[in-house]
């Protein structure tokens, strides 16, 4: 089962995908799950697929062992004759961001690592922050860090953080028990929040120029060892 670990020094690469309808989500998801079935690449860890819930579109969170190791895949034929033009044939919008996990919370009751796989029932969200490279590093410090009140929130189960290799975003990878309990946490009013998470969500603006997200659910899934 794939985890999600800062410690593991894996690249992840999130392949984020928005499609007009759900005939298309389920092209792409048939044609991602075709490539994680017969993944047999240097480097590559582990691959899980996610369907979108709110939005028509995919995730494909793929796990590397590094940088270098992707970079051969990416520089092979099929992906850049056959993989990359169908891919985009099908979506609207195509994000493949190079990542490094950065910090990860859970709740308590989850036990010491965070589990990512369709035979849990997790309401998984996923954002995107855009920024300039120069603001990463704030970006990264500001939302990157410990949150105890989250962990009183009904419904939470855990995040990550992860910050693209190019410094222009900070991604977010968070499960919840279920639609409800995100979106009652997703709208309560800021006022209503901890001060220092108020301060955290303004800053956290000021320093993004831009917003991406969508929910999913694991749909499938597939590691190097399996």
């Amino acid at each position: 089962m794939p985890l999600i670990s800062p410690d593991d020094g894996y690249l992840s690469l999130f392949n984020l995908f928005d499609t007009e309808d759900r005939d298309k989500e389920s092209q792409v998801l048939k044609a991602m799950r075709g490539i994680v079935d017969n993944a047999d690449y240097p480097g590559w860890i582990s691959s899980t697929v996610h369907a979108g819930q709110d939005t028509p579109g995919t995730a494909n969170l793929v796990q590397w062992r590094s940088a270098e190791d992707l970079a051969k895949r990416y520089a092979g034929e099929e992906f850049r004759t056959r993989t990359v033009p169908e891919f985009h044939r099908l979506a609207t919008t195509v994000q493949l961001i190079r990542t490094e996990a950065v910090f990860a919370q859970r709740h308590p009751s989850l036990g010491d690592t965070t589990e990512i796989s369709p035979e849990r029932d997790d309401y998984t969200v996923i954002f995107v922050l855009s920024c300039e490279p120069e603001n990463q590093a704030a970006l990264v410090d500001t939302l990157a860090k410990p949150d105890e009140w989250l962990l009183t929130v009904p419904g939470y189960r855990s995040h990550a953080y992860f910050r693209s290799l190019d410094g222009t975003s900070v991604l977010n990878y968070a499960q919840w028990d279920g639609k409800e309990a995100y979106d009652a946490f997703h709208t309560l009013p800021d006022t209503e929040r901890p001060l220092d998470v108020q301060k955290g969500r303004v800053r956290a603006r000021s320093l993004s120029t831009g917003r991406w997200a969508n929910t999913f659910r694991a749909w499938h899934s597939r590691s190097a060892q399996s």
